[in-house]
């Protein structure tokens, strides 16, 4: 027959198997900040933790002196209903943080809870924020000046990104090498100008879904942004071929571009690229004639392409 004991080992998970009386007592004796925190709780997901902190007062304690100096958060991984009340006890103290994923958290996330975070972790590398459509542009202006380390900024989706947001980060962030600017529909060529010469260490840029970008865009990113290796043009109607002629003479380290549904753009330009290894999401004309033929008569592998 079981005891008490061993009922609350098997429900507690890995962690709790040694929560016993006498357990408890030893595990909580040992040195928090450097037996538990870097050797325990850092190897626990976010969703344990929160777990955890509700087993005692003592356990409470230990999970905040590890969310106190946690590097890295995402909100995905405390469930798909994560509660505003909870980001904003989680992080309140926290002054560590390198990452910052909160995409796809509109429901509840706006300026209120996110700019306390930003203004107290200057440290910050990496913010995914895409989706999130309650925020505005006071985030970015925030995070302009309270992250000067920022290496990577995901704000696809994000509507409320304008020209003044988007020139507050291109004066203050001259590290970026990521950024995803997909469907922020606000932004047009100037502000895109404004960026490129300012942000020239950019290695990926995503500007798809955004017909107020055109070719003074795309050749201002190409003389800017000599280290460019991955370019997103999908659905940028405006876009032609002298601009995509411009990116294969400035940008020798492209190593693919995505040009799906910009109709002005065509094989003359791209084959520039192509013959240099740069992967395109478009075929070439004549290997897209052989997928059609292969959909509508079955046999065009045996067409003799040579006639």
């Amino acid at each position: 027959m079981e005891g008490a004991g061993s009922r609350r080992r098997r429900r507690g998970g890995p962690l709790l198997v040694v929560l016993g009386r006498r357990g408890r007592a030893a595990l909580l004796d040992l040195p928090w900040e450097d037996v538990l925190v870097p050797l325990v709780l850092s190897r626990l997901p976010l969703r344990q933790l929160l777990r955890l902190q509700r087993v005692s007062r003592a356990f409470r304690a230990l999970v905040h002196l590890r969310l106190a100096n946690l590097r890295a958060f995402d909100a995905a991984q405390a469930g798909p209903h994560f509660p505003k009340a909870a980001f904003c006890t989680l992080l309140k103290d926290n002054v560590a943080l390198h990452q910052l994923a909160l995409q796809d958290c509109s429901a509840w996330l706006s300026d209120m809870e996110l700019l306390p975070v930003i203004g107290q972790n200057p440290h910050l590398q990496d913010i995914a924020l895409s989706g999130c459509a309650q925020l505005s542009r006071q985030t970015l202006v925030a995070i302009s000046l309270s992250c000067p380390h920022l290496r990577r900024l995901s704000l696809a989706h994000c509507e409320w990104v304008d020209s003044l947001s988007l020139r507050s980060l291109a004066d203050h962030c001259k590290e970026l090498e990521h950024l995803d600017l997909t469907a922020c529909r606000q932004l047009k060529d100037d502000a895109i100008c404004y960026l490129a010469p300012r942000c020239a260490r950019l290695k990926s840029l995503s500007l798809a879904v955004n017909a107020n970008v055109g070719d003074a865009a795309v050749e201002e990113i190409a003389k800017g942004c000599p280290e460019l290796e991955h370019l997103d043009l999908t659905g940028c109607l405006r876009v032609k071929n002298e601009a995509i002629r411009t990116l294969a003479e400035y940008c020798p380290k492209l190593r693919a571009l995505k040009v799906k549904h910009c109709h002005d753009v065509v094989e003359s330009s791209l084959s520039i690229l192509r013959n240099r290894g740069v992967e395109l999401d478009v075929e070439p004309p004549m290997q897209l004639a052989v997928v059609l033929l292969q959909g509508v008569v079955g046999y065009a592998p045996f067409i003799n392409l040579q006639i």
